[in-house]
């Protein structure tokens, strides 16, 4: 791309001046942070399970293929150490600030939408009967037939958290990021065929679907909840990166939008700046002309200079 200079916008010289920038934006982030902490403490709402019911939800209770400890990691930490080491190799603060920004809304937005989800919704988990009956000893209420749970309270609570997948979400939030991210910064879609490119770009959605998969294949969630939780991630992602990026189609799609709007002034202040050295050191000629009036001879004045000239001629037009 012409007139475009990296390397001047390092985080030692401009760092503190983006943060402060975005300052409003880390406070909701923390806000965000907290809300989701908040949603975690809250009692989900306990959906009505009968005695019917429980031939879906006797699936056996295992542990988790991907612990919910990993999940930042993959989500977070990953492509974080991806974006700084695209930053030490071009030196763009704009491109690193907007980059993670755009990252932990992504994950946090995401975050908070489930977990409100799972609170509001409350449908049981796959593995429900055995959260609530521990010890197989089943007991329903002999009018409504719903359970009667004797198990641990923690164990039932996170039992009515089924939907929407958590650990689909974040993944899909993420990595749905990460694949958006990558695709602007090798130009996936520039056209020119490059299938392994795409392949680059699949390889984070490929590493969120399986670790929404391992839900299902655990029992922790129905296929629903996965998928559903899938979408929400993938959509907030998408929103959170063109917050903050043109389109990875797009002519300048490997930069920020914050990259272009200071190159576009630094390029109209240096223009301006050019023409007003032009401008000072050209000198005005003043150009001595007799004009023949109908009964006298008269002398007038006329300033040649460039300006006068093309005011001049749009007079004549």
């Amino acid at each position: 791309m012409p007139d475009i200079q990296l390397g001047v916008h390092t985080l030692r010289s401009h760092g503190t001046k983006v943060a402060r920038f975005h300052m409003h934006d880390w406070i909701i982030l923390i806000l965000l942070a907290i809300i989701d902490g908040c949603l975690n403490l809250i009692e989900p709402y306990h959906r009505f399970v009968g005695k019917d019911m429980m031939t879906d939800l006797r699936y056996p209770l295992k542990s988790n293929t991907v612990p919910f400890w990993a999940v930042p990691l993959i989500a977070i930490l990953l492509p974080f150490a991806i974006i700084i080491g695209i930053y030490f190799k071009r030196r763009n603060v704009y491109d690193l600030h907007n980059a993670i920004l755009g990252l932990l809304f992504s994950v946090l937005i995401t975050g908070v939408i489930t977990d409100a989800i799972k609170d509001a919704v409350g449908r049981p988990r796959p593995d429900f009967f055995w959260r609530c009956f521990p010890d197989g000893n089943d007991i329903y209420n002999n009018v409504t037939t719903e359970v009667i749970c004797h198990g641990e309270k923690g164990v039932i609570k996170e039992g009515h958290k089924s939907f929407p997948s958590g650990h689909s979400s974040w993944s899909f939030a993420g990595l749905g990021f990460l694949a958006w991210y990558l695709a602007g910064k090798i130009q996936a879609f520039d056209r020119r065929g490059h299938v392994a490119k795409l392949c680059i770009v699949f390889l984070p959605l490929l590493c969120a679907s399986l670790v929404a998969i391992s839900r299902v294949d655990d029992y922790w969630h129905h296929w629903q909840d996965v998928f559903a939780g899938g979408f929400l991630g993938l959509v907030v992602s998408s929103f959170c990166y063109l917050q903050f990026f043109p389109p990875p189609y797009h002519l300048d799609g490997w930069l920020p939008h914050a990259s272009l709007h200071t190159m576009a002034d630094t390029r109209n202040e240096v223009q301006l700046q050019s023409t007003t050295n032009s401008l000072q050191s050209r000198p005005s000629v003043i150009d001595t002309v007799y004009v023949a009036s109908e009964g006298q001879n008269g002398i007038h004045m006329r300033d040649t200079s460039a300006i006068m000239d093309s005011m001049e001629a749009g007079w004549r037009h």
